[in-house]
């Protein structure tokens, strides 16, 4: 019995030769065995589109065990190589074009890819909060979406699994998962080599062989290259941005002694060094606002927000994203009868190193944003898998997962900082003070205790921050298959998992007026006091002595008042200041109130009944939870939660915890807990094949992560729901023609989201999700006379308009305390804020019979421009900035096949 179990991550912690010993005892009773022939190695492949299962007939490893799409009842939609190929999918953003319910961005840098299933998902840009949709190539985890952006090196298909998949598939699937699928060695020579050219000059080349190296071993090796100029000018420091320059490589070995044992190494290193990711203005600061004092008063420049696509930026240096990726991992499987054994190892380390100028003006406000991130993660699984004619299958598993997280960051401030401030502040307290007067009056308010004098929004300070996370894990899953009749079968499955997470911070703010008490009551009495003396001294001519204050109130109380009053109201105009102060003093964790661990477990379910109607029908009806551990907020915006400060503030046992302007916040968010009440039907008519899901899907605590200008404020929402219908179809109509449709309805709300970054949410929609998204896909294969093939391919994604955020932060009215007083203004600038998606791609190959393929493509044909997402400008009040989307792309390309 020969085994094939593509697959899934699993649990207990053995490195790679444990794996190996786990099945030693075995391997001398099948070594010596007689092992199946070998095919001997063949003539050039024909074209592939002759013999490429389409439709319901592809076989997929959704549920771990291999059956067709026709009989899987998990809603599932798989892109076979052959369509990565003819749809020219580039990169895992681009599999969104043909997955309806899939939603793909690449943002703040070349690392942070998010992905959204269903309108659920969360963003990479938080090293500390792990995805919602679960990452997987070959079987092994892939805890964060850097790892995920590849050229996607000999794939035979990506699997996109829809809703809560956490039985099978562990802690951080409760939106769904995305399952990379390569091809495994073979043991007959053959391979593909690809060339292809484009405008913006894009350059790639790539290339795949593999073949056997002795009677039981096989090996393959992929390797390619990916480099193309930006298609946004950087008239800042005269660059290009929004280039590609990456490589990977990629080696497989195969072992497969005798049709019951088979173990595959797979090692990939891959490597990315490019300015990515553009940043846009679409809204100026109204009146003599931030954007005028740069633009009008430091001589500096923004991009045009009437013009967004002129695909223009201003930056004082070229952004850093330079990323390196590598792993390895052991999967063995062996049968013993109708049981299958698997163990799959795995190890892997990324190194994210990236810099950008963040005010995204030609001004050097913001001279430094640096981030150097380390991932080191380590997987185990073992599972058991019965594959037997009785009424009853099942599988058995457990899974191991440790992860360390190093982070560095620096923000620092630039050159043209300290003259910004004191424009903002001569126009925040219309023109009372400048910034000199400010820390000249704080400075005599204290008594000379504390110089601020020169001393504020210095170039070179800032805030440097060190995160350390430590995350273990493990599970148990088992899942059992009861054919009740020829025609029913009952599923149940059971994951329980318990996470646990440790973090350490080390974060140190030296920006002199961000720690400053502009609220405390002695500043204000003391800057009031320092303001009358000024003012009495200027009114009189005399020195501002107890004894001629004395004597000129005695004689004039009046107009002494007047003076108190004039002064005192001068000085309450410094906690207006406060919105400067955006780099205050951090609490580190752990402390003696928090203790920078995180723990926490949750079972997870899935009950499903599945029904052959006949020969071509099937319908299902399902019941599934899913579970997503606790994250951690690590950024500058990680600050005690209220309850933790108000202890801080009351009990006099935490004094040496309080700081000035230390406000709250979250330092991690609590575990999301999701659930799908789901019916389907999978019809197979042979010409033409069907797929429909309805659903209601809900996760309760949906960590909601915000970017507030210069940092992230991680929350958990109450709970989010949405009701939906999917519709995938694919039609044979001739033999040349293929058709494909796919349809996804989205209706979500937030039922309850009370302390979002922009204040209560509840009963509003969630942004990012359209209510309406469709892709077709047609393809036209004609064979000619000469065994060649003219192939024509066409796919267009629409998405009806959606909102892109559901607040901005920037634009929340707060009272002095911080508190939310008001969030009108920030949704409905918000929901303004709509775009409509029109995607058409298309491709023509000349398809030889001798391996040689020749073809030209575009994507985004119509130039259809959008504004990927949008968020508060960093130190702009008031301006809102977002990230464009590619411009047309075309280009030609030649493979061989052999």
């Amino acid at each position: 019995m020969k085994l094939n179990v593509a697959g899934y991550t699993g649990s207990a912690r053995v490195a790679l030769a444990g794996s190996v010993a786990v099945l030693a005892l075995a391997v001398p009773a099948v070594a010596q065995a007689q092992t199946a022939p070998r095919e001997e190695a063949q003539p050039a492949a024909e074209a592939p589109a002759a013999t490429e299962l389409t439709g319901n007939e592809i076989v997929v490893t959704a549920t771990k065990r291999e059956q067709t799409l026709q009989d899987v009842p998990v809603a599932v939609t798989v892109t076979s190589a052959q369509t990565i190929e003819r749809a020219q999918i580039r990169d895992i953003r681009d599999l969104s074009t043909v997955v309806p319910s899939l939603r793909v961005n690449t943002l703040q840098s070349s690392a942070n890819t998010n992905f959204y299933i269903r309108g659920f998902g969360n963003g990479a840009n938080n090293a500390g909060i792990e995805p919602s949709v679960g990452l997987f190539v070959d079987g092994v985890y892939r805890s964060r979406s850097a790892s995920m952006i590849t050229d996607l090196p000999d794939v035979q298909r990506i699997e996109v699994l829809r809703g809560p998949q956490s039985t099978l598939f562990g802690k951080n699937a409760s939106a769904g998962v995305i399952s990379l699928v390569t091809k495994e060695p073979q043991f007959k020579l053959g391979g593909n080599m690809e060339a292809s050219y484009g405008n913006y000059n894009a350059i790639i080349a790539k290339g795949y062989i593999t073949g056997p190296l002795g009677e039981n071993v096989a090996a393959s090796i992929a390797a390619g290259y990916n480099k193309r100029d930006g298609f946004v000018t950087d008239l800042g420091n005269n660059t290009k941005a929004n280039e590609r320059n990456r490589w990977f490589t990629r080696g497989q070995l195969l072992f497969e002694p005798s049709s019951d044992l088979k173990v595959r190494l797979i090692g990939d290193y891959s490597r990315i060094d490019e300015n990515c990711c553009a940043v846009v203005n679409v809204q100026r600061s109204p009146g003599v606002g931030p954007s005028q004092i740069i633009t009008n008063l430091l001589g500096g420049k923004i991009s045009d927000p009437a013009n967004p696509f002129a695909d223009v930026t201003y930056s004082n240096i070229p952004s850093t994203n330079k990323i390196d990726n590598w792993g390895f991992s052991g999967q063995v499987d062996y049968g013993v009868g109708p049981l299958k054994l698997t163990s799959i190892t795995a190890y892997r380390k990324t190194k994210a190193i990236t810099n950008q100028d963040s005010d995204f003006t030609s001004s050097d406000l913001i001279g430094r944003n640096f981030q150097n991130l380390r991932i080191d993660t380590f997987t185990q699984e073992f599972r058991a898998a019965t594959d037997w004619d009785g009424p009853i299958n099942g599988l058995l598993g457990a899974f191991y997962f440790n992860e360390t997280i190093n982070q560095n960051n620096q923000l620092l401030l630039g050159n043209d900082f300290r003259n910004y401030a004191d424009f903002l502040i001569r126009g925040q307290s219309g023109g009372a003070f400048t910034l000199p007067q400010v820390e000249q009056l704080l400075t005599a308010a204290t008594g000379g205790a504390n110089n601020y004098i020169g001393q504020s929004f210095v170039s070179g300070r800032g805030f440097t921050e060190q995160y350390r996370l430590k995350n273990e894990a493990f599970s148990i899953f088992g899942q059992v298959d009861f054919k009740v009749t020829d025609r029913l079968t009952l599923t149940g499955g059971l994951n329980y998992t318990h996470d646990s997470k440790s973090y350490t911070t080390n974060n140190v703010s030296n920006e002199v007026f961000s720690a400053i008490p502009l609220s405390s009551p002695t500043l204000l009495a003391g800057a009031a006091q320092v303001l009358t003396a000024q003012t009495f001294n200027q009114r009189t001519g005399l020195a501002p002595t107890a004894a001629n204050i004395g004597a000129f109130a005695a004689a004039n109380p009046a107009a002494y008042q007047a003076i108190v009053a004039g002064s005192t109201a001068a000085a309450n105009q410094l906690p207006s200041l406060a919105a400067l102060q955006f780099l205050p003093p951090f609490l580190n964790v752990p402390n003696a109130l928090e203790s920078g661990r995180v723990k926490d477990g949750q079972w997870s379910v899935t009950a499903r009944l599945a029904y052959d109607v006949n020969d071509h029908l099937n319908v299902y009806a399902a019941y599934a939870t899913g579970y997503k551990a606790a994250s951690i907020n690590l950024s500058r915006d990680s600050r005690p939660s209220p309850a933790d400060l108000a202890t801080i503030q009351t009990n006099p046992a935490y004094t040496a915890l309080r700081l000035n302007n230390l406000g709250s916040g979250s330092r991690f968010a609590d575990p999301e807990i999701s659930t799908v009440y789901e019916a389907g039907l999978k019809g197979n008519w042979g010409v033409a094949s069907a797929n429909l899901a309805v659903f209601k899907q809900s996760i309760k605590g949906f960590q909601s992560n915000i970017f507030a200008g210069t940092g992230f404020r991680l929350a958990n929402a109450g709970k989010q729901s949405t009701f939906g219908i999917e519709f995938e179809g694919t039609a044979r109509p001739l033999k040349e023609l293929t058709l494909s449709l796919g349809l996804t309805y989205l209706d979500p709300t937030f039922d309850s989201f009370l302390l979002s970054g922009v204040g209560d949410l509840t009963g509003t929609r969630p942004a990012g999700i359209s209510p309406l998204t469709a892709s077709f896909g047609v393809q036209w294969d004609q064979e000619l006379g000469n065994g060649d093939h003219l192939i024509l391919h066409g796919d267009y994604r629409y998405e009806a308009p959606f909102a892109l955020v559901e607040g901005l932060p920037n634009l929340v009215q707060r009272n002095s305390s911080g508190a939310i007083i008001s969030n009108t203004a920030a949704i409905l600038a918000a929901q303004s804020r709509k775009q409509e998606i029109k995607l058409l791609n298309a491709s023509l190959t000349y398809a030889m019979a001798n391996g040689l393929e020749f073809t030209v493509w575009g994507r985004n044909i119509g130039n259809q421009r959008t504004i990927l997402q949008i968020f508060d400008s960093p130190v702009q009040i008031g301006s809102i900035s977002g990230y464009p989307s590619e411009p047309r792309t075309w280009g030609g390309a030649v493979r061989y096949r052999f």
